[in-house]
């Protein structure tokens, strides 16, 4: 019967090379290094092929899109701006997506080479530990399951990296919106509440606090100033740090604020369209 030539499996070669280091020991670095090589090889083929993990990834962030902009479900970060403002920035919401799929396509590669390089490093680590003659002391389930760590725990870090992608474009599409139709603040809200949610204590404690947005049009005609809360350029932004679920409600108009952020001239001004109303 003609010998097989189907490759062994990721699992098949790491007990291989568990069995064979175990049995002989640390004997010479070209034993470790043709089973690095052997690992390597056998690790790659373990994956999802890349072109189907990146469009996955094309796929969930285009969807978060479609809803948002196509389906206009930005509108509630953003109440009263008009339809043609979100019509006039279109294109460059267009080129946010354009942006995040390309970065985070570099992310998966990137995550896929470390998971890969951590592996080898922990066999390398181990194998070069063993005694020559080799050793009976070794829980080779243990081993094999420290060893595949970082590949074993990929596929659950490519989801995180889709979800935690997601946020970072939201919060992206979310600030054009706003640039494009003159925010003048907004309003923090933290998921603090959702169940099972890792939330930053510090995010926590900005929920709900206005914070001015620095050079908008009403500061600039002397209208507002920062509250207690301070300038939005001056914290992070929803999405920025990693796994981020925060999100904020963009404020257009005087009547949005607090008082305290409006300045005598801002509170004429909103009293004199409160008459002419």
């Amino acid at each position: 019967m003609a010998p097989s030539s189907r490759r062994r499996t990721f699992d098949e070669t790491l007990a291989a090379a568990v069995n064979d280091l175990t049995e002989n020991g640390f004997t010479s670095a070209e034993r470790v290094i043709f089973w690095t090589n052997q690992l390597r090889r056998s690790a790659a083929d373990a994956m999802k092929p890349v072109h189907e993990a990146e469009d996955a990834l094309r796929r969930a962030l285009g969807a978060i899109y479609k809803r948002l902009v196509e389906r206009g479900q930005i509108a509630r970060w953003h109440p009263g701006i008009g339809r043609f403002t979100l019509q006039r920035v279109a294109p460059y919401l267009r080129a946010e997506l354009d942006k995040r799929i390309l970065a985070a396509t570099q992310l998966i590669k990137l995550n896929r080479a470390q998971a890969i390089d951590k592996t080898l490093q922990r066999f390398s680590g181990w194998s070069t530990s063993i005694p020559t003659g080799g050793t009976e002391a070794a829980d080779k389930r243990d081993v094999k399951k420290d060893i595949a760590k970082s590949l074993k725990e990929l596929p659950f870090q490519e989801r995180r990296l889709h979800i935690d992608q997601g946020h970072k474009l939201t919060a992206a599409i979310n600030e054009t919106v706003a640039k494009g139709g003159g925010a003048i603040a907004c309003i923090w809200r933290s998921n603090f509440r959702q169940a099972n949610y890792d939330y930053r204590e510090d995010h926590k404690e900005r929920d709900g606090k206005v914070y001015l947005i620095r050079g908008s049009w009403a500061q600039e005609q002397g209208l507002v100033k920062p509250g207690f809360a301070g300038y939005f350029d001056e914290i992070t932004s929803p999405g920025e740090e990693i796994f981020c679920k925060c999100y904020v409600v963009y404020v257009y108009t005087l009547r949005g604020l607090p008082e305290d952020m409006l300045t005598a001239k801002g509170k004429a001004a909103l009293a004199a369209r409160k008459d002419a109303a």
